[in-house]
């Protein structure tokens, strides 16, 4: 196994030069190596985030097309609020899936594995 830090780590105490070789994980695992890697953990993340914020948009556009009682203000309004939260949406899984084409056409296999 291949030490983490530049330094030994080293304890003071009965076993004071007693070298860790253990790999250190963080809450994402122990495989982040590049910032590719970090990329790949926080995708499912970014998702879950970006859906959550969809349904919120939603709810907040109908509420508002719900209460506009004809204030054409306040109906455009919502109007507006839920094509921007698809559009939003849309965006996003679009931006996702050229870069998964992309990544097929130049074979990086790092892009490929972000749900497996």
């Amino acid at each position: 196994m291949e030490s983490v830090f530049a330094q030994k780590l080293t304890i003071p105490g009965n076993n004071a030069e007693k070298e860790f070789k253990e790999l250190v994980e963080g809450p994402l695992g122990s495989d982040i190596t590049n910032i590719g890697s970090i990329i790949t953990k926080a995708i499912p993340f970014i998702f879950s985030f970006a859906g959550l914020a969809l349904l919120l948009m939603l709810i907040m556009a109908g509420f508002d097309l719900l209460t506009s009682a004809g204030d054409a203000k306040k109906l455009e309004s919502g109007k507006q609020r839920l094509t921007y939260a698809i559009l939003g949406i849309l965006l996003i899984i679009v931006a996702y899936w050229i870069v998964q084409l992309a990544g097929k056409i130049f074979g990086v296999v790092e892009i490929q594995s972000v749900f497996k």
